[in-house]
Formats: structure tokens, sequence, C-alpha cells
């Protein structure tokens, strides 16, 4: 089922769904049947896969020269999506990047995906490697994720890129796509945020999943001005507890957001970690269930793979 037909059978009721990281490689699915189970018990709607690109590495060989080798820490994304569904009957959402594919191992991507009776994505441009400063596209491949969601709408008319083929299939996928309540780091500002963000609504995304916020006013405000700017597709808020000292500096330096100064405050105060893994918790349940109020369409929890955390979020808000 589609992530919008997810939302309109829920009659207003918010759903509950979570993202997941695919396994470490060398670890086998049930590493991720181990994270699930908790979680199931809660009926989520659909479960986020990350999906992981490639990354270079250097070692000296024996004549002191450097070599480099491709790595994937985390791969399988499409893999686990099939095993999600197979195992769990529950829809699974594998994130589709740009980094990494031309537009052919894109169409490939799609057509496996299809064949799987995967019916939802949610598209990225994804970031840089490691050894980038910047985000470098893949000589063939797409710079933007506006440009991945017109090769996705593409398909779901039936046009390939070989324009030969004849009576070729129309695939169906529901497109999702990121937003920013606080702007993505390389905008120059929110408004231009939202102006590509309004983009790809045109050109055919069917719902939004924010990044993760600490201060729901920050939330609000991103609908509002959404919903001035004519986006009126499903915005689905992205959510995390934070349970340790060191996210308060990690958190906002790994995803340019602000933390509120009361949370950053009493987790300051407090010197033992499982009480600061309680204030984040409290934090984030208080957050949710004023969420639910606002009447948001669903809590989309960003679990690391932890689903411990986000059990005990979960059941006390829904």
């Amino acid at each position: 089922m589609k992530v919008t037909e997810h939302i309109e059978r829920a009659n207003g009721k918010p759903l509950f769904s979570v993202e997941i990281l695919p396994p470490l490689k060398g670890q086998d699915v049930n590493a991720t049947f181990k994270t699930l189970d908790p979680l199931v018990e809660l009926n989520p709607a659909f479960i986020d896969v990350t999906y992981h690109r490639q990354e270079y590495i250097y070692k000296q060989k024996e004549n002191g020269l450097l070599k480099r080798y491709q790595v994937r820490k985390r791969p399988g994304t499409v893999a686990i999506c099939a095993a999600i569904q197979n195992h769990y009957k529950i829809d699974a959402i594998p994130h589709l990047i740009c980094g990494g594919f031309t537009k052919e191992d894109t169409e490939d991507a799609l057509i496996d995906l299809n064949f799987l009776g995967i019916d939802n994505l949610l598209v990225l441009r994804g970031d840089p490697i490691k050894s980038e400063k910047s985000f470098v596209p893949e000589v063939g491949g797409h710079a933007h994720a506006s440009e991945l969601i017109e090769q996705i709408t593409a398909l779901n008319t039936g046009n390939y890129l070989d324009d030969e083929l004849q009576e070729s299939h129309a695939m169906d996928f529901c497109i999702g796509v990121a937003g920013y309540p606080e702007k993505h780091f390389e905008s120059p500002n929110l408004a231009m945020d939202l102006y590509y963000l309004k983009k790809k609504v045109e050109l055919g995304a069917d719902y939004i999943v924010t990044q993760m916020f600490f201060d729901n006013q920050k939330y609000f405000d991103f609908v509002k001005k959404c919903r001035e700017m004519d986006i009126n597709i499903p915005i689905i808020p992205g959510i995390k507890p934070m349970t340790t000292f060191n996210q308060l500096t990690s958190i906002p330096q790994n995803f340019y957001l602000d933390l509120p100064q009361a949370l950053a405050m009493e987790v300051l105060k407090s010197k033992d970690k499982e009480r600061i893994k309680e204030i984040g918790i409290e934090w984030c349940i208080q957050q949710c269930k004023e969420l639910i109020d606002f009447g948001v369409p669903g809590l989309h929890f960003y679990t690391m793979s932890n689903s411990i955390n986000t059990k005990r979020i979960a059941e006390a808000v829904y």
C-alpha cells in the first residue's frame, strides 16, 4: 500500500513508522529482525531502510604506494526491504539516492523494486562521500533529487530510457522527499529551500518526511510556510530522542539544527548517563504528544537501529 493510502485510511489517526539502517557487512538479516521485532508489536504503517553509498579508503602497499579501495559498510537496502515485506507483511521503503548511480543504474534498481512489489520510495540526493568537499554526481547520473524524481515519474507513465520499447509497463511508485524545518545546510535561506521543495512536489512528490527537529515550533512554522506556497501534500515529522551527553554537540554538527535551550540546559546540569537518557526520552514524549494534538499525519522515528528508546516513546504516545 502507498504511504498516501495509509494516511487516507487512518482517518486522521497519526501513523507510526520507523527508519532503520541496513545491517553492517558481515551480519545477516536476523540483525534487522532483532531490531524490528519489538517495534512490529506497535504495528508500524511502514519501515524505511537507508541507503549507504560507497566510500573510498587508501591502503599502503609493500612498495609504499597507496592503493584506493571501494567499500560499502552497509550494503543490501533493496534486499532488506524485500525481506521485511516478506517476513512482516509491512510496507518497506528504500531510500533511493543520486550518488553512485547512473540513470541506467537507477532504472535497473527501479525495475527490481517494481518486481518485488515495493510501491514506495524516499528520494534523496544523498550526501557527498567523505573524500569530497561537496556532492559530485556520478558521470551519467543525477545531480539533484528533482532530476531523480523526474526519472521516476517518467517510469510511472511507462517512459523508459530506451524510447524504442513497445508497450512498456508503467510503474506506480509513491514518491517521498525530505523536508528541512531548519533548512538544508547547503541552502542560502529557508525561502530558497522551500522553492526547491515546491519544485519537487510539482515534479511528482507525494509526501514529505522532515529532518529531525527538537523544537516543535520549527515544524509548525515549516508547515505553515509550505501551505502558503501551495505545498499541500502530507508532511510527516521526523523524530529522534537525544539520549547521550555527546549528542549536545554531535547532533547540531552532523544535522545542522538547533537544540532548544531548555533541553540543552537540562542535559548540561546532569552528570548521570541514565538521567540524560531519561531527559531526552521525556522531552521526545512531550514533543510527540504536542505534534499529535497539532494533527500530524504520522510520527516517523529515526531509530538508528536501536529499537528500545523508540518503543518506549511510541508506547507512551499511541
